[in-house]
């Protein structure tokens, strides 16, 4: 059984960073995309970044050059760095593992078979 452990997240001002982490246990997942996701109250689960089995990695357009994702496979985690936050970066965020191999980490949520437990972001303003 996979398991995705996050860890990070929080409250921070407008401007400021926050490192997200997600920990898998139980299956070496170092062959395989993993992604992250968010959910702001009301709205859809959005794609924020992947990064694929070879470290390739991808954004959603409002991310780009403030967020990076990375992943170290020796510590099977997975990290979200994120910079110049803003408030509407406000979200739970989820970290996502397919156990598809692909060159590429795809935006579609229902390619990801196990999911993080959530982490909460609060940018205040």
């Amino acid at each position: 059984q996979v398991q995705l452990v996050q860890s990070g997240g929080g409250l921070v001002q407008s401007g400021g960073s926050l490192r997200l982490s997600c920990a898998a246990s139980g299956h070496i997942l170092s062959t395989y995309p993993m992604a992250w996701f968010r959910q702001a109250p009301g709205k859809e689960r959005d794609f924020v970044a992947g990064i694929s089995s070879i470290a390739r990695d991808n954004y959603a357009d409002s991310m780009k050059g403030r967020f990076t994702v990375s992943r170290d496979n020796a510590k099977n985690t997975v990290y979200l760095q994120m910079n110049s936050l803003k408030p509407e970066d406000t979200a739970v965020y989820y970290c996502a593992a397919s156990t598809v191999p692909s060159v590429a980490a795809t935006s579609s949520a229902s390619a990801y078979d196990y999911w993080g437990q959530g982490t909460q972001v609060t940018v205040s303003s």
